[in-house]
């Protein structure tokens, strides 16, 4: 919880270099596939990619896609310009396009056609095509700002058309599709690998003919898709040099209804922390409450970017192993709260968003998890937009590669609803396709409020409406996606839930269909239990 640690211790296109495109008199069609490297700088560097004068970086925010975004630094002398050289065919079509932000920002081929655009507040896509010339190799295409107008973003470039060189064969088709789960809102995937003569470097999967996503690996999951509808699925290898399969087999997949049990993402489970309080034999608190679910805290970081039970106990071979496994054999399971108020954390410690997503996958696979719960507080993650970014696209990325994992991230929030770093993290786990399933807030601390009942459905209420608006669900989907995570008694701030209030608090969330429900914590709860059999009864 919030502070439970502390409770426990004006230019123009003729000036960029070409008035027009290389026309020829006829022009082959591209088959669609990126050709530049780095495209969307996840490599956390600018491989790839040349900048005049050292004035071009990688940044982990703003960002378009992923966790990095391109940053040049225009100056009074210096307009930042950034280029990629790649092969081409003679007389083809090709399609450059990129995300961008900033005042006076540019994108173009040398020799050939230009756009601009004077200001882009937020991301803008800038497209232009351009036909090489009947013996052209190579194209050099390029970014850049303009003179004293600060610092452009740009993300997600792509060139599209037939790679240059004697390469010419495209990899094979990739074989076995199939759904390997589905829930309200996404269906995840797989496929058997395809071969290439020279090697596959990744694969498009697309929804009813519609590019989705692409990925490397052999799995994705597909998000943001409306409840009890049906979609058919393809998808196709791709080499360096540009060449694209067939598409494969057709998969056909419903994803599941909205409301009721399904296949819809529903958790009763309070704290339990192993670390503090002279912590209770959890299977006696579940035969005397009917508790299935708890969520273990905390998972921090230890000695850089390893995960381990509040930084010093290992995730295998002690007192909280032992824990899960007698939980499991008494019918229940564990999520894991990765994070907290205090303490060394992993978001801040793991360098990059693949570190990150290593280390909760360290988790992941030591207690073959189905679901995890991120707790995003504090200044050094909650606050922190790097931070949170990273946060996000580890949990993409996890998720990808898991299919039918559950994820979950829980934040601080006001009494009318998420703050501004709350409704940052929302928009960006939109932006990022994070495709979180739960977004549980902390509704206590509020300076001493005295209606604990009323300031939770005040809360509650508020990212409803905030969901809502990011990802155009419907009140009841967006209900569907909210957990509530109260302290029992007396709050930092001295306010105080009873059990006749959580009571109220459960059954508002009932009737709401929420997704999640959960408090501070089953140490707290004695020698009664009170709290966590009424949290028991939480029904979604």
């Amino acid at each position: 919880m919030r502070t439970r640690h502390r409770l426990l211790a004006c230019a123009t296109a003729a000036l960029l270099g070409g008035a027009g495109a290389l026309m020829a008199p006829t022009a082959a069609t591209a088959q669609a596939a990126n050709l530049l490297t780095n495209p969307g700088f996840e490599a956390g560097t600018l491989a790839g990619w040349s900048c005049a004068g050292n004035s071009g970086s990688v940044v982990s925010s703003p960002v378009h896609g992923g966790s990095r975004a391109l940053a040049g630094a225009a100056s009074s002398s210096d307009t930042a310009r950034c280029a990629q050289t790649v092969s081409v065919q003679p007389n083809t079509k090709y399609t450059l396009s990129a995300w961008v932000r900033g005042s006076y920002t540019y994108l173009g081929v040398q020799g050939g056609t230009s756009t601009w655009t004077a200001s882009a507040a937020d991301w803008k896509q800038l497209t232009v095509s351009f036909t090489t010339g009947a013996s052209q190799q190579s194209a050099e295409v390029y970014l850049h700002g303009w003179y004293g107008q600060g610092t452009y973003y740009a993300d997600d470039i792509s060139l599209d058309g037939p790679g240059g060189g004697d390469d010419t064969e495209a990899p094979s088709v990739p074989g076995n599709p199939r759904a390997t789960g589905t829930s309200a809102t996404s269906v995840s995937l797989a496929w058997d690998a395809a071969s290439d003569n020279v090697g596959v470097s990744g694969y498009d999967v697309y929804r009813d003919g519609t590019l989705a996503t692409s990925v490397t690996g052999t799995s994705a999951t597909v998000g943001g898709l409306t409840p009890s509808t049906t979609y058919r699925f393809t998808v196709r290898a791709k080499d360096r040099a540009g060449n694209v399969s067939p598409h494969s087999a057709t998969v056909t997949a419903t994803t599941g209804k909205d409301g009721g049990s399904g296949d819809r993402f529903v958790q009763a489970a309070p704290y339990l922390y192993l670390g503090w309080g002279n912590p209770p034999s959890p299977t006696e608190v579940m035969q005397a409450t009917g508790i299935k679910w708890y969520t273990m805290a905390f998972i921090l970081a230890q000695n850089g970017c390893n995960p381990s039970w509040d930084s010093q106990r290992p995730l295998l071979g002690g007192q909280d192993e032992a824990a899960i496994k007698a939980i499991r054999a008494a019918g229940g399971d564990i999520v894991p709260s990765i994070g907290g108020w205090s303490g060394n954390k992993l978001g801040p410690n793991c360098s990059t968003t693949e570190a990150l997503a290593g280390a909760y996958q360290k988790v992941i696979d030591a207690y073959r998890l189905k679901a995890i719960d991120i707790d995003i507080e504090n200044t050094d993650e909650f606050e922190n937009a790097a931070v949170q970014d990273r946060i996000l696209g580890a949990l993409k990325i996890v998720k990808q590669n898991n299919p039918g994992l559950r994820t979950i991230v829980t934040i601080p929030t006001l009494n009318t609803g998420p703050n501004s770093w709350g409704n940052r993290l929302i928009e960006r786990a939109h932006a990022l396709g994070a495709d979180i399933d739960n977004f549980t807030i902390m509704p206590f601390n509020f300076g001493g409020a005295a209606d604990m009942y009323g300031n939770t459905v005040k809360a509650t209420e508020g990212l409803k409406t905030k969901l809502v608006s990011t990802f155009g669900w419907t009140d009841q989907q967006a209900y569907n996606h909210i957990g509530i995570s109260g302290m029992n008694d007396s709050s930092d701030a001295g306010e105080i839930t009873t059990p006749q209030i959580w009571t109220q608090i459960r059954d508002w969330a009932n009737s709401h269909d929420l997704g999640r429900l959960a408090f501070w914590a089953v140490n707290r709860d004695r020698p009664a239990w009170q709290f966590t059999s009424i949290t028991a009864g939480f029904t979604g």
